[in-house]
């Protein structure tokens, strides 16, 4: 069979249901993961661990809600003519609102006593590796599609800085009649951060391209690589739950090096995306190995309101890439009961997996 055909073959298997975070799909799925990884040559580990569900299921939707209130409460008083409570309003609310996703994001997810779930990470090793590859198995669903949660985001962030510049210029004493923006900035804030707050988790995506898609690179690669090299690989849990199971795995780990394979659609440009300190020498092996395989990949740090196992990595050293496929068409079905195989073919997979066999070679 062809690369592309392996592939497919994994989709087949891997995305004929949903599969929710420590479930008995996402339990099938991993066994079959196993299964393949053990024929490859690899040792296996199931790595149990804890975690609370609140971040990932309502931390997103709070955060939307509390900024329409501040955001609307700060628009009341400046257009009444207290620009100075609309400043304070909006610093405070956004000062905490920041720093509380911070901590969630970071530390909550692992600690926090609200709704404690339990999943598995499946860890496979051959040899002593120093690079590992990486894909979440979960899968879910959103009201709010992941491409519009992420403008929402950024119209809302840029709506409060625009807020925040308004009050500080009728503080300054400004001839301009800004009271008259207040109505407007209200409106189009509403418009940013309804589909934040909306953002409410399901179960009824496949999860095919987000992230069968990845999973079965990540295979792939294992199977492709010459059985003389080391390699770990790493088969995440609970990514749609606040990264979870990439948070857990990190916390007992040293820093290293990671690829981490997530959306891989058979259209759109390749990605190399980064976040934290960007890792200059994997992403230019990465970009090498591309070139080597014909492809042209764009190197750029991870979007605004996008969140990926490689997040967790970065924050606590590790040189991370995130290797990703996609066109709008795409990114719209993420999280939606249209992400299904009858869209994908496998070829962006196949591709995926020789860059990164190809990468592989020269880090290892």
């Amino acid at each position: 069979m062809t690369a592309a055909e392996d592939a497919l073959s994994h989709l087949r298997i891997i995305a004929v249901s949903p599969r929710a975070a420590g479930g008995e799909a996402e339990a099938e799925a991993r066994r079959y993961c196993a299964t393949t990884l053990e024929k490859a040559g690899f040792s296996l580990s199931e790595e149990p661990f804890e975690f609370s569900a609140f971040p990932g299921a309502y931390a997103t939707p709070l955060a939307g809600s509390l900024a329409i209130a501040a955001l609307l409460f700060a628009c009341r008083v400046g257009t009444q003519g207290a620009p100075d409570v609309a400043l304070i309003i909006l610093l405070g609310a956004g000062t905490a609102i920041g720093l509380a996703a911070t901590w969630l994001a970071r530390y909550g997810v692992t600690s926090l006593a609200l709704l404690r779930a339990r999943s598995v990470n499946l860890v496979a090793t051959r040899g002593d590796p120093d690079v590992w590859i990486m894909a979440h198995l979960d899968s879910k669903s959103q009201v709010v599609p992941i491409g519009v949660r992420a403008a929402a985001i950024c119209v809302t962030v840029l709506v409060w800085v625009v807020a925040i510049a308004t009050s500080a210029a009728q503080l300054a004493g400004s001839t301009y009649n800004f009271s008259a923006w207040w109505p407007w900035i209200g409106v189009a804030g509403l418009v940013g951060a309804i589909p934040v707050a909306l953002t409410f988790l399901g179960a009824r995506s496949n999860g095919a391209l987000d992230n069968a898609s990845g999973v079965a690179a990540a295979l792939l690669t294992a199977s492709l690589l010459p059985e003389k090299s080391s390699l770990g690989v790493i088969i995440t849990s609970a990514e749609e739950l606040g990264l979870a199971g990439a948070r857990a795995w990190v916390s007992t780990r040293a820093p290293g090096t990671v690829m981490n394979f997530d959306g891989l659609d058979d259209v759109g440009e390749f990605r190399l995306m980064w976040t934290g300190v960007r890792p200059e020498r994997l992403l230019g092996v990465l970009a090498d190995a591309a070139a080597e395989c014909g492809i042209s990949a764009r190197v750029s740090r991870l979007l605004p309101g996008i969140l990926v196992d490689a997040v967790a990595f970065a924050d606590t050293g590790w040189k991370a890439v995130t290797i990703s496929k996609a066109a709008l068409s795409g990114v719209a079905r993420i999280h939606t009961r249209r992400d299904t195989m009858d869209h994908l073919h496998g070829h962006g997979i196949a591709i995926a997996s020789g860059i990164a066999v190809a990468a592989l070679k020269r880090l290892t």
